[in-house]
């Protein structure tokens, strides 16, 4: 599964009709709500600005819109650009200045589609894991061996000094088994692993 980390946009011209596709991240309706108004206010001359978002873990909550264009011509087909994408936490807006000429309803379908694909391609993605934290509890002389373990996974380290140093770090799920048995094997069992949540992320 993948999130947006930068929102995307488009343009394309059919018939003189133009289509304005962003892609954005959102976490909630009411967002995804705010970024549909200020978006209409921008453009506010258009004729139309249809959407379709989804967020949330399954099942997942998803909204869509044709603005006024005819039933299944704009947000059904956008919405399909994000079932398609494994993206969560999404909203596709397209936005249509009329150049005059009707597209009929094939051609709204492939032109709220392009302008939606188009945009997610301009998005920058990233993959989101389930990831645990882990809470790890060491003496001094473990030190360097457990941080050169964990710098190998790119895991973060945030550690607490006392008469014993503490580790919180978070890893891939899948990994943390494996992560754990061999820091416990490299310390010969000095170490103590507490798992803690699992997360998207």
């Amino acid at each position: 599964m993948k999130k947006i980390i930068t929102p995307g946009t488009s343009e394309v011209i059919i018939k003189k009709s133009r289509f304005l596709g962003t892609v954005l991240p959102v976490s909630s309706e009411e967002e995804a709500r705010a970024c549909l108004t200020a978006e209409k206010k921008k453009h506010y001359a258009a004729r139309h600005t249809c959407h379709a978002f989804r967020f949330g873990e399954a099942p997942s909550t998803v909204r869509f819109s044709d603005d006024g264009e005819p039933g299944g011509t704009a947000g059904k087909p956008i919405l399909s650009v994000i079932e398609s994408s494994d993206i969560r936490d999404i909203l596709i807006m397209v936005t249509r200045y009329f150049g005059g000429t009707l597209l009929g309803t094939g051609g709204l379908v492939r032109a709220y589609t392009e302008a939606a694909q188009a945009a997610l391609k301009n998005a920058v993605l990233s993959e989101i894991r389930w990831k645990k934290d882990l809470i790890l509890s060491l003496s001094y002389s473990d030190l360097d061996l457990i941080t050169r373990i964990l710098e190998q996974e790119n895991c973060p380290i945030e550690a607490d000094y006392t008469d014993q140093i503490t580790i919180r770090t978070v890893v891939p799920e899948e990994k943390a088994d494996a992560l754990i048995r061999l820091m416990t094997e490299r310390t010969a069992g000095r170490i103590r692993c507490k798992t803690g949540e699992t997360f998207l992320g």
